[in-house]
């Protein structure tokens, strides 16, 4: 189990009661039945990710407008490579490829997963 900043915990449940349109259609439309389990709005150390599958060791983050500003796309940066140095695979996902190409997005999320799951086999 990752380490998690206990404080979190309250605004990740608030999180999951108020999940964006993206996170929502994402989560409902294929997230929420995925063979292997996910959990949304996850607290990770002093983080809370969208979408987190332990056993693929994968984070889904879903960036809207917001975080394309310099200011924001710095911190995302500084926030995915403190998640990668905790050994994890950050996947950013823009909401306008879960309006515009839902399924191809699916599919991205599904091979990653199959190649970071058959990367951990690998390593035992």
């Amino acid at each position: 189990m990752k380490e998690y900043n206990k404080s979190n915990i309250p605004l990740a449940k608030t999180l999951r009661k108020n999940m964006t349109p993206w996170e929502r259609k994402l989560w409902y439309l294929f997230l929420r039945n995925y063979p292997i389990r996910f959990q949304r709005q996850k607290a990770i150390a002093n983080y809370i990710v969208d979408f987190y599958c332990a056993k693929a060791r994968l984070v889904i983050e879903l960036d809207g407008s917001g975080h394309y500003t310099p200011e924001q796309t710095e911190k995302d940066k500084i926030r995915t490579n403190e998640l990668e140095n905790m050994n994890l695979k950050v996947l950013r996902v823009c909401n306008l490829d879960i309006d515009r190409n839902f399924s191809g997005v699916c599919e991205h999320i599904d091979l990653t997963v199959k190649k970071h799951l058959s990367q951990t086999n690998k390593g035992k």
